[in-house]
């Protein structure tokens, strides 16, 4: 694959990553994708609890190096008086801060946005929660399968009359992220003209609703709870998985396409269909769901996943595989795209990773390096930004208020 260019879109922009785990290393991976110098301060001992996250190999974290790339890392412990003066005398150097602490963590130690902003009036200063910074849960602590519960993701999803269940990916943890890139990029843009900075607050429960923009639409329409729907949609049918000889597809009838019913059940065989009262109309087969589904089932069995899609595609029937994560890796389209970039890691080697989805023509994003160890920076970025010679640095160091490395991973 052809390198990036060595600069992206935010080359110019300068965020400092307080971040751990998955929604805030995931929107300052976004940002370092789209090129911004990108710097992860880490608290040592240990740094980003995502250290020890599996797999594990030789004490390197593969969860930490797919969210991490291509950003530098430094090591300052905020709680001593020394740490806590570099943090005020770093700020100045950076357009962005980026935290996802429980409210308030920030404030405790005395480096708030209310603080901060008079020390770098510039600063945008995006902050990720569970719950927000107002509201009665602000306090409450909330992982990725909380919110998804509190915001009713997984009330909807899972089979009709089972139970809840949780979506295959980290929702709820991405979407916050994404969000939150969004509205750097957006506060970044608005800087330009004012020329200061702001806060940005982000609720991961915020997030789950507005992604869920269609059911609390029906639910404000209609009165009605949505429910469980298995891989169905709620008002076009077919739309969802079917079962075949080999596997399972999706089929997904558009609304308003003339003659795609009659199509459909010529091809199926089932030509005694397409002016059944029952299915004459998407709403009347959603309505009639019930009894139209076995039949379906049951036609699909008797041929590959494979033969009806180039049956259905004839007809430009939407239609495709469910492929699992080794067919996707192996789809020539995924290859052209480059949507998996192999990536250096001095332990792992070279591993292909998800790499930034985001196509522009001038100014490409994509993966911009390999995952950084705890303080591998700090010296780097010290004499970079305050300009410290290796004299202060190295006392700084001996007194463990600056780290340039961390001790070997222990999985208990």
């Amino acid at each position: 694959m052809p390198p990036l260019p060595t600069t992206g879109p935010l080359h110019d922009l300068r965020v400092l990553d307080l971040t751990w785990v998955l929604s805030g290393p995931f929107c300052t991976m976004t940002l370092a994708d789209l090129g911004a110098d990108v710097i992860k301060l880490e608290r040592p001992p240990y740094g980003d609890v995502a250290r020890t996250t599996g797999p594990i190999v030789e004490g390197e974290s593969g969860y930490f190096f797919s969210i991490n790339r291509g950003k530098r890392s430094i090591a300052i412990d905020l709680r001593t008086d020394e740490g806590h003066a570099l943090f005020l005398d770093l700020i100045r150097e950076f357009d962005v801060l980026v935290e996802n602490f429980t409210p308030g963590s920030m404030d405790a130690l005395g480096l708030g946005y209310v603080t901060l902003s008079k020390v770098n009036p510039r600063l945008i200063y995006a902050a990720i929660s569970g719950y927000g910074q107002t509201g009665p849960l602000r306090t409450k602590p909330a992982l990725d399968v909380i919110v998804q519960g509190a915001g009713g993701v997984m009330s909807v999803t899972g089979e009709l009359g089972g139970g809840p269940v949780r979506p295959g990916l980290s929702q709820g943890d991405i979407t916050a992220g994404l969000y939150c890139a969004i509205a750097i990029l957006a506060a970044a843009h608005e800087r330009a003209r004012s020329g200061r900075g702001q806060f940005i607050d982000i609720s991961m429960l915020d997030c789950q609703i507005a992604v869920q923009e269609n059911a609390f639409m029906r639910y404000a329409m209609s009165g009605e709870i949505p429910q469980r729907l298995g891989t169905r949609h709620p008002s076009a049918v077919p739309f969802q998985a079917f079962p075949t000889q080999d596997g399972h597809m999706v089929i997904a009838l558009a609304w308003g396409v003339p003659n795609q019913w009659a199509l459909f059940c010529s091809e199926l065989g089932l030509t005694e269909l397409i002016d059944d009262e029952r299915f004459h109309s998407s709403a009347a087969r959603s309505r009639n769901h019930a009894e139209l589904e076995p039949i379906l089932n049951a036609a699909l069995c008797q041929r590959t996943t494979g033969e009806w899609v180039a049956a259905l595609e004839r007809y430009e029937i939407p239609c495709g595989p469910i492929n699992n994560i080794a067919e996707v890796a192996a789809m020539p389209q995924v290859q052209q795209r480059e949507m998996l970039r192999p990536t250096p890691h001095r332990v792992f080697g070279e591993v292909p990773l998800a790499n930034s989805p985001l196509r522009m023509s001038t100014t490409p994003a994509g993966i911009r390096g390999t995952s950084p160890d705890m303080g591998q920076h700090s010296r780097e970025v010290l004499v970079e930004l305050l300009h410290l010679d290796a004299a202060r640095i190295a006392d700084l160091v001996a007194r463990q208020v600056v780290w340039e490395e961390r001790p070997p991973v222990e999985l208990g």
